[in-house]
């Protein structure tokens, strides 16, 4: 198996590199000090009756650290390259280990009842509010969700948003008639006499335009005068004319019931009935609005609307001084508070996103288990095998020791109780 160059692994990685070759070391160290041991018992046992329990326990210590340096490496590769049966266990089973995984996971962890005790034992509104009611944690969130929702903005297609606003604005605010439902609109603001503090409006405007623009009327009606007319009669006529108009204001002004409040009246009422029965006044009034939003003029109010709202939400988005960002801000920081402080409405968040995490793990538990059995199936086999063996080899390298000294142990007992036995 080819391994992977030390310089395109992990800092991590490199540590385990290291850790992994020590331990074999050290494994391996022990089996050569159980040869050498086994070796000079051998060698003088005759001479030295007491060095055959050392040399038993040497040769169980040798079989010992043997069998489990077989047992570790039959994981990983072929032991000495031999291609041994039931050997290089992960490279040959990897997507097999995938698969198995995945099912595991999904059996015993993606499963509705499990999540339900695991989300009905954490208060997560209560520990979400408390996090989100300090006005640190309420800022970045603020700020992350700008982030996002300008580079949603950003990436948005203008010509797009521009059709998708106009075709809106066609469908909802062109082509429906506005004859009609603003005759009925009209009308039942004449019924309820809601249009007379418009009416007051505009006549105390016209009392006051009158009051502050007395020469308006210098000429006004004297100019067409004959010229024979003596000068003092047409400042009289000037006059009178803007008397009466001040006079007549004022009357209105006075008297709720006057005839031209009236005549306002029945004009709305009249207008108000056209727009809803009368198929001339309605056309009239379709022809007026399609002229004002013809199809350029939609297009280019689409554009505008778009082009101003989209450089008002990134320029408030950017900066954190906006308004937009603080009132965000305090509004998150409001809704932590609530959230650490409502019981009840601790328990319908919690409810809510009990119920939302258990639906989605029945419905979809297969799909996100799926993940982890496509993704090993993916792996390179030497490369998964070497990742695998980082991360667990060295603990692996225990067993080899353990085998070691466990088989020595053996050994010797194995070797007393034959020899006590058997003589």
């Amino acid at each position: 198996m080819a391994r992977t160059p030390t310089a395109l692994l992990s800092p991590a990685d490199q540590e385990r590199r290291r850790a992994l070759r020590v331990m074999k070391g050290v494994a391996l160290g022990a089996l050569l000090f159980m040869a050498i041991v086994f070796v000079f018992a051998f060698a003088f046992q005759q001479q030295v009756p007491w060095l055959a329990y050392v040399r038993a326990a040497a040769e169980g210590g040798m079989v010992g650290a043997l069998a489990d340096w077989f047992a570790v490496t039959a994981l990983f590769r072929h032991p000495l390259g031999i291609p041994i049966p039931h050997t290089a266990i992960i490279p040959n089973r990897k997507d097999e280990i995938g698969r198995n995984l995945g099912e595991f996971v999904e059996t015993e962890f993606l499963r509705g009842d499990v999540v339900r005790t695991k989300l009905e034992d954490t208060a997560i509104a209560a520990r979400l509010g408390e996090w989100l009611a300090e006005p640190v944690h309420a800022q970045r969130v603020g700020a992350e969700a700008s982030v996002m929702a300008s580079g949603v903005l950003t990436a948005l297609s203008d010509d797009d948003v521009q059709s998708l606003i106009e075709d809106l604005a066609r469908e909802h605010l062109i082509a429906p008639e506005w004859g009609p439902p603003l005759g009925e609109w009209l009308s039942r603001i004449v019924d309820a006499g809601a249009h007379h503090g418009a009416v007051d409006l505009g006549v105390d405007s016209i009392a006051t335009w009158l009051e502050n623009n007395h020469a308006a009327f210098t000429g006004l009606v004297s100019r067409r005068l004959p010229s024979w007319v003596p000068g003092i009669a047409h400042r009289l006529v000037d006059d009178t004319v803007y008397n009466e108009a001040v006079k007549f204001v004022h009357a209105v002004q006075a008297d709720p019931r006057h005839p031209a409040r009236a005549a306002i009246d029945a004009y709305l009422a009249r207008l108000s009935d056209n727009l809803q029965h009368d198929p001339a006044t309605i056309g009239r009034f379709e022809d007026a609005k399609s002229a004002v939003f013809d199809s350029p003029r939609v297009r280019e109010l689409a554009a505008e609307a778009w082009n101003t709202a989209k450089a008002g939400l990134l320029s408030s988005l950017a900066d954190p001084e906006s308004g937009l960002r603080r009132r965000m801000a305090s509004a998150l920081a409001e809704i932590g508070q609530r959230l650490s402080t409502d019981e009840a409405l601790q328990r319908r968040v919690d409810g809510y996103v009990t119920d939302a995490a258990v639906f989605l793990v029945d419905r979809y538990r297969h799909d996100i288990a799926s993940i982890i059995t496509d993704t090993v199936e993916k792996w390179d086999a030497d490369e998964t095998t070497e990742k695998i063996e980082l991360m667990v080899g060295r603990d692996l390298q225990y067993i080899r020791l353990n085998g070691t000294f466990v088989g020595a142990l053996a050994g010797l007992v194995i070797f007393s109780i034959a020899h006590a036995f058997l003589g």
